[in-house]
């Protein structure tokens, strides 16, 4: 990586910076113009991730020679488990800059929750992803175990 980059909590003035990240993330997976989500969520998910009392956080990874300008983000919350006693990570959202990627920025993100996670007492982070993210894939095979899994969602 070039240029150092930096992996902090969000704050509230980030959010010029975080919205065009949340909105690629969100594109990549199919939503956006007629099918982009209701601005009311994003602006709830954003309250939520700045609420100390909430479950949900966010990390961002910014250059350090560059104030404010945001290379990447992650979204992680805790819940229970049936099998652990000890809190679960969830690694709900990863997203990089498409200029960023292949610097590392990714596996800096991923292993920041690690940290937060094993701070928080958790025993375990987990994620998922599409079957044909490529790029995504190869790093998490290099992070992480892939344990066969498949989701299975109804919409409600």
């Amino acid at each position: 990586m070039a240029t150092p980059v930096n992996v902090r909590p969000v704050t509230a003035s980030d959010y010029a910076a975080w919205r065009p990240l949340w909105d690629g993330y969100n594109a990549f997976y199919g939503r956006f113009g007629a099918t982009a989500l209701p601005e009311h969520i994003t602006a709830n998910t954003w309250q939520r991730l700045l609420d100390p009392s909430e479950p949900v956080h966010c990390l961002v990874a910014e250059e350090e020679a560059s104030s404010g300008a945001l290379l990447g983000l992650t979204h992680y919350l805790y819940h229970r488990s049936m099998t652990r006693i000890e809190p679960v990570c969830y690694l709900s959202d990863l997203f990089t800059r498409e200029a960023a990627r292949g610097r590392g920025v990714g596996r800096l993100l991923i292993e920041a929750v690690y940290e937060q996670a094993r701070s928080a007492g958790s025993s375990r982070v987990y994620w998922q992803t599409q079957e044909g993210n490529a790029a995504g894939r190869a790093l998490y095979d290099k992070v992480a175990k892939h344990h066969g899994f498949i989701v299975y969602a109804k919409e409600l």
